[in-house]
C-alpha cells in the first residue's frame, strides 16, 4: 500500500499550490490526487477557448446542476466546476479579481484570525507577477502572472466611458485602493496563453520532485477515518475504476472546491447524522453544517444587438473561425489570445451599502442563458 506524508485531494487553484509549497520540502513525500486529466487541451491554453469550455460538461468542466431552487421557480440552474489540473482555473473567464477588502475584514472581526485584508494582501502579493510592476497591492515577482486588459475595440472604452457619464466612479485598479466604479479588467492571460494555476503552480515542478507524485483520473471516494483519525483516501482509478487506498502518515487535506469537498466529507461519514443514514453512510463524526449554507452568486444575461460588426461572433464561423485558429496556433496572436471580458463594473444596488454588492461583465460574445433551459 502506498504511504505518503500528506495527500491532497483536487489539483485545482488551492490544491496546485499546496501541491508546489508542500513538497518544496524534499523530505516530505506528497500525493496530489485529480479526479480530470492533465491541461494539455489547446481549448485550455487558448484563451478564446473558454467558451467551448464553460457552456457544458466536458473533460474539464462537470458542468453540475443545482437542485431545484424554491426561489428561482424551482429551477435547476447550471453550475460550471473545473475538473483536471489547475480545476476552475483552467475553465474560467481569466479575470483576476480579489474578495473585496470589506469581506476580509469583516472575517476578521467575526474572529477568523489571520484573515482580515491586512493579514491576506501579502499572500496576494507573494503568490502575483504583475506586469505593472510591484507596489503596495501588487506583487511584482510571483507565479501567477497578471496582465492589464489592452481594451482592444472601441466598446470597451465605450462600456467605460458611459458609466462615467452615469455619475459612477471610475476605477484604475478593481484589486488597489477602491473597487467600485467602472473600468477595465486584470486577467491571468500570459503571452497570449492562459495562465492558470497549473501553469503558475504545478507544470513548473511536474516531473522535477521525485518526492511529489501526482495521480490523474482518480476518484476520491472516501477519506479513510480511524480512531477519529484521518489516515488515508481510498481512490478509483483509470477506466475500470478500481478501488484502492493510500494512507497519509501525517495529513489529509481536501481541496476538492466547494461543491466536492463536503461531498467527500459525507462520504466518509462526516456530516448531518440524519442524512448519512438515508444514505446507508455509517456516522464517523457528527457536524450538521457539513454540505449546508452554500452561497454563490448568480449571473443575469442580458444581450444587445449591435448595429455594427464588433463583437467575436462575427468570427466564430467559416473562414474567419479557421483564420482566428491558425493565427493563434502560428504566433498566439489576435483573438485566440482574447478572453472578450476586458472591461466590467462593481456597484452597489442602493445607498448606504458598505460595499458594492453588485458586479457588471461586459462580454464581447453572444452568451447562452442556460437558466431559462435547466438539464
Amino acid at each position: 500500500m502506498d504511504s505518503f506524508d500528506y495527500i491532497i485531494v483536487g489539483a485545482g487553484s488551492a490544491g496546485c499550490v499546496l501541491a508546489n509549497r508542500l513538497s518544496a520540502d524534499p523530505t516530505v513525500k506528497v500525493c496530489l490526487i485529480e479526479a480530470g486529466k492533465k491541461d494539455t487541451s489547446l481549448m485550455v491554453k487558448m484563451p478564446a477557448g473558454v467558451g467551448g469550455l464553460i457552456k457544458q460538461a466536458n473533460d474539464y468542466n462537470w458542468g453540475f446542476f443545482t437542485e431545484p431552487q424554491q426561489h428561482m421557480e424551482n429551477r435547476r440552474l447550471y453550475w460550471p466546476r473545473g475538473k483536471g489540473w489547475g480545476g476552475s482555473s483552467s475553465i474560467n473567464g481569466m479575470v483576476y479579481i480579489r474578495g473585496h477588502a470589506g469581506d476580509y475584514d469583516l472575517w476578521g472581526q467575526m474572529g477568523l484570525k489571520g484573515w482580515s485584508f491586512a493579514d491576506v494582501l501579502p499572500y496576494f502579493r507573494k503568490s502575483e507577477s504583475y506586469e505593472g510592476g510591484a507596489n503596495d497591492f501588487h506583487g511584482g515577482s510571483g507565479p501567477l502572472n497578471v496582465t492589464e486588459s489592452p481594451l482592444s475595440g472601441p466598446i470597451y472604452q465605450a462600456f467605460i466611458d458611459a458609466g462615467r457619464e452615469a455619475g459612477y466612479p471610475v476605477t484604475e485598479d478593481f484589486n488597489g485602493a477602491s473597487q467600485e466604479g467602472f473600468g477595465r479588467y486584470q486577467r491571468t492571460i500570459f503571452k497570449g496563453g492562459r495562465w492558470s494555476a497549473s501553469f503558475a503552480y504545478l507544470r513548473p515542478i511536474e516531473n522535477q520532485r521525485p518526492n511529489l507524485k501526482i495521480i490523474s483520473t482518480g476518484v476520491v471516494t472516501r477519506v479513510v477515518i480511524e480512531k477519529g483519525k484521518a489516515v488515508g483516501v481510498e481512490v478509483a482509478e483509470g477506466k475500470g475504476r478500481l478501488a484502492r487506498q493510500i494512507r497519509a502518515d501525517r495529513e489529509v487535506i481536501l481541496s476538492a472546491g466547494a461543491v466536492q469537498s463536503p461531498q467527500i466529507l459525507q462520504l466518509s461519514g462526516v456530516g448531518d447524522p440524519e442524512v448519512l443514514k438515508r444514505h446507508g453512510i455509517e456516522t464517523k463524526v457528527k457536524s450538521t453544517g457539513v454540505g449546508r449554507n452554500l452561497q454563490d452568486h448568480l449571473d443575469v444575461t442580458v444581450i444587445h444587438d449591435m448595429p455594427v460588426p464588433l463583437s467575436a461572433y462575427s468570427l466564430q464561423k467559416g473562414i474567419k473561425k479557421l483564420g482566428v485558429g491558425l493565427q493563434y496556433l502560428y504566433n498566439q496572436t489576435g483573438p485566440g489570445a482574447d478572453n472578450f471580458l476586458q472591461a466590467g463594473a462593481f456597484l452597489s444596488s442602493r445607498p448606504g451599502l458598505s460595499m458594492p454588492d453588485i458586479q457588471l461583465h461586459l462580454v464581447n460574445a453572444i452568451m447562452m442563458d442556460h437558466g431559462n433551459a435547466g438539464p
